[in-house]
């Protein structure tokens, strides 16, 4: 049951509130003077009755520096809780509320329909958190899988693939899911998720994103499913400026905050590719269902090999199967001499969800491609449950 905590004094945002959840959400809304933000977070939880607090949610009219004192004392008593910030606060404020824990802010004028939906945000996040929370010993935080899909050749479906599993992570760990667009140059995770990002990837690995985690959220983009994305930059020269090492530095900051990272990395083995390798728990080998994509997999596999930057994770996607291209599932493997884990049948819904910018698992049609990218995400939720894997430099150590 959801239960949401509002500061206020407003009776008209109180009353938008209420309509939002009214019939729709479960639990109810208790509402509490604008001043009892004041109170430390023990005395605050203490005026919440009946049901456990989910959600604490300031409105307008709450001090925000009281609010944001009081954020930050949440985050650190009670991280599993969602703590929400009605405004529309200046761009430093804004750094400021992430930086506090604040999960998410609402601008005051919203009508009950959006509310609902950031409510429902709130509320998933800290299910998810308290599902994580219940994982591993003395409640420490566990860090999150990092998943690289890759190709050595360009064409195969790589950033399908990866929206995709994305997308079908996101409902097993609602909020607990980041895709990073590592193709620097050319990547096509924006478009694929229908989104118009105001930060890119080359503006969080510079300045106070590289040093704070919770500033680096402030970066993300967040799609219609849940997916939190850092998309590529918008300018191809600007992949010049991005180290190897900011890649890295990057991927342990998102693997601390994301029980999924997913990345959708560049065709080839440049040094961007082998970078996410060392910190990747799992790599996702995308192969096409023909001669030149499975030798390019081939000559890839033997370099990464002698290179000892295999991942400990390893699963095989068989992208466009079509058995009037005279190659067998058999073929593929007989060549690469791995198993394929995941068929994933030519379809023309692809290249419509694709043009759309809606990942095929967001949508009904369950044709033979959907049930193969479902497949490849539950492997990875079911394993989830199971002894976590390790990124490839501890395996080593």
């Amino acid at each position: 049951m959801s239960r949401f905590l509002l500061l206020t004094d407003i009776q008209d945002f109180e009353r938008r509130l209420r309509a939002a959840v009214k019939g729709v959400m479960p639990g109810a809304i208790q509402r509490i003077s604008a001043e009892a933000a004041h109170l430390t977070p023990r005395d605050l939880l203490t005026r919440s009755i009946g049901e456990p607090t989910d959600v604490v949610l300031f409105g307008p009219d709450v001090d925000r520096e009281a609010a944001f004192r009081l954020a930050r004392e949440l985050d650190l008593q009670h991280p599993d809780l969602a703590v929400v910030l009605a405004g529309t606060p200046e761009p430093e404020e804004i750094v400021a509320a992430m930086r506090a824990g604040i999960r998410d802010i609402a601008d005051p004028a919203s009508d009950p329909a959006e509310l609902r939906l950031l409510l429902e945000r709130a509320c998933l996040a800290t299910d998810s958190r308290r599902r994580q929370g219940g994982e591993g010993s003395g409640g420490e935080r566990r860090r999150g899988r990092v998943i690289a899909v890759m190709s050595p050749k360009g064409g195969v479906g790589k950033t399908t693939v990866s929206t995709n599993l994305a997308v079908g992570l996101a409902k097993a760990a609602p909020m607990g899911v980041v895709i990073v667009d590592l193709d620097l140059q050319f990547g096509d995770v924006a478009s694929a998720l229908n989104l118009d990002p105001e930060h890119t990837i080359a503006d969080a690995v510079f300045g106070a994103a590289a040093q704070d985690s919770m500033v680096l959220k402030a970066f993300l983009s967040l799609d219609e499913t849940g997916v939190y994305a850092l998309c590529g930059p918008k300018n191809p020269a600007d992949a010049d400026l991005i180290t190897s090492e900011q890649v890295a530095v990057l991927i342990n900051q998102l693997a601390a905050e994301f029980q999924y990272v997913v990345l959708d990395t560049a065709p080839g083995l440049g040094e961007h590719v082998l970078a996410a390798l060392e910190q990747a728990t799992d790599a996702v080998w995308v192969v096409g269902m023909d001669v030149p994509s499975i030798r390019g997999l081939n000559s890839g596999l033997g370099v990464l090999k002698e290179l000892q930057l295999m991942p400990q994770g390893r699963h095989v996607v068989l992208n466009f199967a079509d058995r009037r291209t005279g190659l067998s599932v058999q073929d593929v493997e007989t060549s690469i001499g791995i198993p394929v884990d995941t068929v994933v049948p030519r379809s023309r819904m692809v290249p419509l969800s694709t043009n759309k910018g809606m990942p095929l698992l967001t949508g009904a049609t369950r044709d033979g491609a959907w049930r193969g990218l479902d497949k490849l995400a539950k492997r990875f939720a079911q394993d989830s449950k199971q002894e976590p894997k390790l990124p490839r430099q501890e395996v080593l150590q």
